[in-house]
């Protein structure tokens, strides 16, 4: 390597002792697209303006950007009109300093490395940073920022500082993309008849859906009261038991990760032994339990406890940490699925301008993590109260409550709706000059339905990015707290 190369290379010593930087780096990486403007394509997919350690490096990478992005040519000459009333540049003996950047330049082979260079030493900047901030915070003594909010902040910038590289995406050619697919369906036709997503224990709804598939965001929406978090209840424990025979089998899929930020683990795990045992968790809670029931529920609990669950309850998490645990989960113990209950929920940190964007910086975080780790994401939501005035009071997506970004990030909505709900709250009255035989006629035909309706429920298949819309009849298990197939009034 000649002496001008390895200059190039070397690390110059920074103008702040323990400052990350390579200015060596960033003149010969301008250098390098000065010469020849092609090379800026090797870097542009990660590199910004902001990672340069010297202002006027990013400044004048800016420029180059602007230029060749208007399909201009970015050389000295090209550039001299963008600094020529530059003080920092003038400094520098104003345009002969890009003269010498491209003149410095020996070869255009090493611009990624260059570029990779930058970025790691912005990267170590950056995490200085945030430390400075949490030294910072420690030493304060400000009431308002708790140790746990230090924590969160810090989670939070951590987390944006490792996504700047994954949001690149890669490029491949159709080819490439076309074998898999052709893979995929490979798979498929030799697996006529067999649920190639993740089994829920749902008959109908697996045979539906085709299971719960990889990278997909999932939401289920419903009103208070309509079994959201009984249906993620039943999921959970019907896709940890099929989880749990592959293991046995020899298969290596991970676990369950739940996030309960309105109720707390042993709560859940309360609708879990009810579902296990066919004790209701509100007798489990008032102790109303007879020697039989007892026995039941330690029974369960054996069941239950070797499900691979892993339950986090900490309330009013941001979608950087819910990513931050989840990966860690997948570290740790492998994961197939992930169920948060519910949207509505989750906090994000920082200014947001309303609830609005909040809920939508929520959905497309989520919608990443999804992709990010390959399982499906199972995400509950609260629905407005529109479709209380309506006489078919069957949720739309009009429903969907504080957003439209769900609709538009969701590969899979679905709605709950159980008649006998709006049914029982709505008990007929006697109306004014109603005789009370037809009364009485019209109470009996209410109560008829009502108990027409009983455990009655429909999951709505409201969008499907890549398969049919439409209702699945199941069946709703108050008792158990748990949704069971109509038809066969049993999960998996």
């Amino acid at each position: 390597m000649n002496e001008i190369r390895a200059a190039a290379l070397r690390t110059v010593p920074p103008a702040e002792p323990g400052t990350p930087q390579n200015l060596a780096a960033e003149q010969a990486l301008l250098g390098a697209i000065l010469l020849s403007n092609g090379q800026y394509h090797r870097v542009a997919d990660f590199l910004r303006a902001e990672h340069f350690a010297e202002t006027v490096h990013g400044r004048i990478y800016a420029a180059i950007e602007k230029l060749i992005e208007r399909n201009e040519v970015a050389n000295p000459v090209t550039l001299k009109r963008f600094f020529d009333a530059d003080p920092a540049l003038v400094e520098r003996n104003g345009a002969a300093y890009l003269v010498r950047l491209a003149g410095a330049s020996v070869t255009p082979l090493n611009v990624a490395d260059y570029g990779r260079t930058i970025h790691e030493a912005y990267k170590l900047r950056q995490l200085g940073e945030i430390a400075e901030n949490i030294r910072a915070d420690i030493h304060a003594g400000d009431t308002e920022r708790s140790a746990d909010v230090v924590i969160r902040d810090a989670e939070e910038a951590l987390y944006q500082l490792a996504e700047q590289r994954r949001g690149s995406g890669t490029l491949a050619p159709i080819a490439e993309a076309s074998r898999i697919a052709i893979a995929r369906a490979e798979e498929a036709y030799k697996s006529r008849g067999k649920i190639m997503g993740l089994e829920t224990g749902m008959i109908d709804l697996d045979r539906f859906l085709g299971g719960l598939m990889p990278a997909e965001l999932i939401v289920c929406g419903g009103r208070p009261s309509m079994g959201k978090t009984s249906l993620a209840t039943t999921i959970a424990r019907g896709a940890a038991r099929n989880i749990a025979a592959e293991t046995v089998t020899g298969g290596k899929r991970g676990g369950v990760g739940f996030f309960s930020l309105e109720m707390s683990k042993e709560a859940i795990a309360a609708r879990l032994i009810a579902d296990e045992s066919g004790v209701s968790s509100e007798k489990q809670r008032r102790g109303e339990l007879d020697q039989a029931d007892f026995d039941a529920i330690m029974r369960a609990q054996r069941v239950i406890d070797v499900l691979p669950i892993l339950i986090d309850d900490t309330a009013a998490l941001g979608v950087a940490q819910m990513r931050h645990r989840a990966r860690r989960m997948m570290r740790k113990h492998g994961l197939s699925l992930v169920i948060i209950d519910h949207l509505q929920k989750t906090k994000q940190p920082g200014r947001v301008e309303n609830r609005r964007l909040e809920i939508d910086e929520v959905t497309g975080g989520l919608a990443a993590l999804a992709k990010e780790l390959s399982v499906p994401v199972l995400l509950l939501s609260q629905l407005s109260r529109a479709n209380e005035q309506r006489d078919d009071k069957r949720p739309m997506m009009s429903d969907l409550r504080e957003s439209g970004s769900i609709e538009q990030d969701a590969d899979v909505i679905l709605f709950l709706y159980r008649e006998e709900y709006y049914l029982r709250r709505t008990p007929p009255t006697q109306r004014e000059n109603e005789d009370d035989a037809d009364f009485g006629n019209r109470h009996a035909r209410w109560s008829q339905r009502c108990a027409d309706v009983s455990g009655q429920a429909e999951i709505i298949v409201a969008k499907n990015r890549n398969g049919r819309d439409g209702t699945i009849n199941v069946h709703f298990n108050a008792e158990r707290s748990r949704f069971e197939n109509a038809a066969r009034g049993e999960t998996c």
